[in-house]
């Protein structure tokens, strides 16, 4: 959430760097919700301040020389009366702030000044490039491969319904193979501390990290009147173990990381042609997630440190890349700066999205109200959070798939990855 005062103050100013991204920010509408919050806010104030002189009153009047009963019947029919105006205009003061809670609620991060300028993917900014990628002639890609390798979309379809798989042997080993060998890359190079998560949060929760409300609808949500969701990232559970927090200096003399392995749900209901088919845009996927929560000075080595942690698994996996910053309209909601990492996809002559790492400012930390101690000033500030795959296991299980077959169908096992598949150099269809 944006700062409310910088808001107020600037409001002209951040809806010209909004537009940066697309978002177009009603000042009309904005001006007059907090013009008529000020106003409801200093009658209350003033409607209290009368209650609580009229409650004083019965002195007053026993001293003016009217008698203690009738007294006491004056001051009540007066609290009365004032407590009646004050119920009524309480609720409109709630019914005011809520609306204009539900306005601030929907307006995205500002993007940061190093961002590039522009709306669309083409805009994005490509920063190097990494590995040698394979030619496409003569390869299959991992939906043909994974067919004699045991993946199983029609048996998922069964099961759950469209955009789910089913992996069955090696390929099921390898895949849990990618998730072990990140999680300790992760926490022993990059000195992660791991975290096991809820598959399962609350509405506050994704609230705090900007899923909701305004991405409610690729939520699934249980139907029960505890109002579930299932966790679309791992980002919304190892974010908000920083809500409600205030820490000391101390404790973030370097950033905290955290790091955990999940599955993740989404209902991506859009249309995505291609990526539809096979492991690339699924309801249900596996992920490894990286988040670091950081005073504001070093948020910005924060996300450099987090984008290399997260390129270190495609190298050890020897699987080509490149490496774009995000423009200022395809950032996040919550973010105000950040870069992709785009895995070579073999088969398909292309490069795909497989992780994106995210300086979210203090925005995230504002939703949930997480902060820490300067001691400089003996004041509390707000965290900066950053968040990033490391990476999306479905997608880099394809990209593997793709970029090490062999020509007898085989999957040629990285060296970084055989120590979690028995010593296997590679898996072969029917294993």
């Amino acid at each position: 959430m944006l700062d409310p005062a910088q808001l107020r103050e600037h409001s002209e100013v951040i809806a010209q760097r909004l537009a940066q991204r697309g978002y177009t920010l009603d000042i009309k509408t904005y001006t007059n919700l907090e013009a008529e919050r000020r106003q409801t806010d200093m009658t209350t104030q003033k409607m209290q301040g009368e209650r609580r002189q009229a409650s004083k009153r019965i002195g007053e009047l026993v001293r003016e020389g009217i008698p203690i009963e009738r007294a006491r019947q004056q001051q009540a029919e007066a609290l009365k009366k004032i407590s009646a105006q004050l119920e009524r205009l309480e609720t409109k003061n709630r019914q005011i702030h809520g609306q204009l809670e539900s306005f601030l609620a929907e307006i995205p991060n500002i993007p940061d000044e190093q961002a590039p300028a522009g709306l669309r993917e083409e805009d994005n900014k490509e920063l190097l490039r990494w590995g040698q990628p394979r030619a496409p002639d003569g390869l299959r890609d991992h939906v043909a491969l994974g067919a004699e390798n045991s993946l199983n979309f029609e048996r998922a379809t069964s099961l759950a319904g469209a955009r789910f798989s089913v992996l069955e042997g090696s390929l099921a080993q390898l895949h849990r193979a990618l998730g072990q060998f990140m999680i300790e890359l992760h926490t022993e190079v990059h000195a992660y501390r791991e975290i096991y998560v809820p598959y399962l949060a609350n509405a506050q929760a994704l609230f705090g990290t900007g899923q909701l409300p305004k991405f409610e609808a690729d939520l699934f949500r249980t139907q029960d009147e505890s109002a579930y969701y299932l966790i679309p990232t791992g980002e919304v559970p190892l974010s908000n173990l920083f809500r409600d927090r205030i820490l000391e200096a101390e404790e973030l003399a370097t950033p905290l990381r955290y790091v955990c392995h999940s599955p993740c749900f989404r209902r991506e209901a859009g249309s995505y042609g291609r990526d539809v088919r096979g492991l690339i845009r699924q309801h249900q996927f596996d992920k490894v997630e990286l988040v670091q929560g950081a005073r504001g000075t070093d948020a910005k080595a924060a996300l450099e440190s987090m984008c290399s942690h997260a390129e270190e698994v495609l190298k050890r996996l020897e699987l080509p890349y490149r490496k774009v910053a995000l423009c200022a309209g395809e950032l996040g909601f919550s973010a105000c700066r950040g870069y992709d990492l785009e895995v070579w996809m073999a088969a398909g002559n292309r490069y795909l999205e497989i992780s994106s790492c995210s300086d979210c400012g203090d925005f995230q930390a504002r939703r949930m109200m997480a902060r820490w101690r300067n001691p400089d000033s003996g004041r509390t500030e707000y965290l900066h959070t950053l968040n990033g795959s490391g990476v999306a296991v479905g997608r880099c299980l394809a990209a593997l798939m793709e970029q090490h077959q062999c020509p007898d169908g085989s999957i040629a096992v990285p060296p970084a990855l055989r120590p979690y598949m028995r010593g296997a150099h590679s898996i072969r269809p029917g294993d």
